[in-house]
């Protein structure tokens, strides 16, 4: 195993069992989730006519914003403890530290979503193929974390952190969420494979743009 990799092994397990000590990222996140789909599972008139209507909206706004309250938390942890001055003083590729930390942030939405898409389903009444629902929600969650960790790191050096995460991942990840939305809206109204197609291409293409992207750059974001 290369050196990089072994960063990135030592940096995400860290990341974990910091988490199964402490329960203060997975605890909020799965809350937050659940309590979006019951208020909208309650607020909503849902006839057979309008459930394909307003549930893709409904499950995205749940994976967004518990995702952003997960991304801001994974780093302003770590600054206000002081561990990330450490960190980024330590002989350590800072590739290894975004990628560790992308990995922890992919995993601690996916978990949440685990939980969160039966329930979803479950409200809503929906009969829908699960495994195709899993891969948009995937792909879309891969390029929600991908950004949001470059701008976790920003937004954790600023003063208005909590206010200043959202304002700076929500106009870079607006065609995540749109693709993804619409993928989801095709797929619960039973649209051919075809007319999805592009939508899942367009999230494929911003995780790996993105996803790249964020990797080069986070060393000089960091730095300033």
């Amino acid at each position: 195993m290369s050196s990089f990799a072994r960063q990135v092994r030592a940096l995400l397990w860290k990341d974990l069992l910091t988490e199964a000590r402490t329960r203060e990222l997975l605890g909020g996140m799965v809350v937050f989730a659940l309590l979006v789909l019951v208020i909208f599972n309650f607020a909503f008139d849902l006839r057979v006519d309008t459930i394909e209507a307003v549930a893709p909206g409904v499950l995205w706004v749940a994976i967004s914003f518990a995702g952003i309250i997960g991304l801001g938390r994974s780093f302003i942890l770590e600054k206000d403890r002081g561990a990330l001055d450490g960190l980024l003083s330590a002989p350590v590729d800072r590739g290894a530290i975004y990628l560790a930390k992308l990995l922890g942030n992919l995993f601690f939405m996916l978990v949440v979503e685990a939980i969160a898409l039966p329930v979803f389903v479950t409200f809503f009444n929906i009969g829908i193929a699960l495994p195709e629902l899993a891969l948009i929600v995937l792909l879309g969650t891969v390029g929600l974390a991908s950004v949001g960790t470059l701008f976790a790191a920003m937004a954790a050096s600023t003063r208005a952190r909590e206010v200043m995460l959202p304002l700076m991942i929500f106009p870079i990840a607006v065609p995540v969420v749109i693709a993804a939305v619409e993928a989801t809206a095709l797929l619960l109204t039973r649209s051919s494979s075809s007319s999805r197609a592009g939508w899942i291409e367009l999230l494929v293409a911003f995780d790996l743009i993105f996803g790249i992207l964020s990797f080069v750059v986070f060393d000089y974001v960091v730095e300033e």
